[in-house]
């Protein structure tokens, strides 16, 4: 007869063993959701990037701004990273990519995109989420238009696809620069824009509570800014961002086309891009959640658990069902 001892020990093994299992389960799971600091060869150009997350889950891939790099995303990844895959690069020039002078690379925004274009394939990203903040925006719907098949839905942080976003005094003498590139007084007069007051300014400017900002973003993108070259860089990405207007309406025939899910979370006290640009995405999205929030440029730095709390609803309802693959 199976004896009471016999049968407590067969239980409190059994026990013992889903325990073992749970734990590895979870140390696996927990091991994914850590972030990685990683560096792919892109041509003859390194590319840093973050990466957390299960692979085998849906991908965003994120696309940073001027002047800060993937580090603007350093609170969102994790926020994330229980349920999907998240890919954030820093483009050449920016945060821990490699920096080439500007006479030996084309620092323009066609070819951010296609270094970025083929990261996603060296890394094996065949489809994912884009979320574009400022410079995110013409890098990445000019991978949308290139890829529609790719694109499983847009997050959009005060980035520009309309002509009523650059109608503001921040662009007029940008404007100007554009209509005499070879100006060396027009580049000089925008050369402020790379000081450290004004990347103090993208991130304190229209906040409410300055209490929430950490300074260590802006202290860490004058840092990388303040590197021999990197303002001639800087200001031959101002030069190239006369490039993207024209593109404006190939990109909203892309929206009117392909109708990728839209979520828009916008800090609607920016100077930069005022949130008069982020009411023409209405005219073309059918399939489109809209948030104007109470912040400045980088909405991600006083709003971030709110973002993300808007994107895991968002997507969860969008893009969650589909499993995207990366190779390892």
């Amino acid at each position: 007869m199976y004896s009471m001892t016999n049968l407590r020990f067969s239980l409190a093994l059994c026990g013992a063993i889903a325990l073992v299992v749970s734990l590895a389960e979870f140390a696996i799971a927990n091991d994914s959701n850590r972030v990685r600091y990683k560096t792919v060869k892109v041509g003859d150009v390194d590319i840093f990037y973050r990466e957390a997350g299960p692979k085998d889950a849906p991908t965003i891939l994120l696309l940073h701004g001027f002047p800060t790099s993937s580090q603007m995303f350093r609170n969102l990844i994790p926020a994330l990273a229980d349920k999907y895959h998240l890919v954030a690069p820093d483009y050449p020039g920016y945060g821990h990519s490699s920096m080439p002078p500007h006479d030996k690379f084309k620092y323009t925004f066609d070819n951010l995109a296609n270094v970025i274009d083929e990261f996603t394939e060296k890394v094996g990203l065949t489809n994912y989420a884009l979320y574009v903040q400022n410079y995110g925006a013409p890098v990445g719907y000019r991978l949308a238009v290139k890829h529609p098949e790719r694109i499983t839905a847009i997050v959009v942080q005060n980035g520009n696809a309309y002509d009523e976003g650059l109608d503001n005094d921040f662009w007029k003498p940008i404007k100007e620069y554009w209509k005499e590139p070879k100006s060396q007084a027009k580049r000089d007069s925008i050369r402020n824009l790379v000081t450290y007051d004004a990347t103090k300014w993208q991130y304190t400017d229209g906040v409410k509570d300055l209490e929430l900002v950490s300074p260590d973003g802006a202290a860490e993108d004058q840092f990388l800014l303040d590197r021999k070259g990197n303002d001639d860089i800087q200001l031959d990405l101002f030069l190239s961002y006369g490039s993207n207007p024209p593109l404006y309406p190939s990109w909203q025939e892309y929206f009117r086309k392909h109708q990728p899910p839209m979520l828009i979370a916008w800090g609607k006290n920016d100077k930069i891009f005022p949130a008069a640009g982020a009411e023409p995405y209405k005219r073309d999205l059918r399939t489109l959640e809209f948030h104007l929030l109470d912040a400045g440029h980088f909405a991600l730095e006083t709003h971030g658990d709110e973002i993300a709390k808007l994107m895991r609803n968002f997507l969860d309802k969008h893009v969650a069902s589909k499993k995207l693959s990366a190779r390892p």
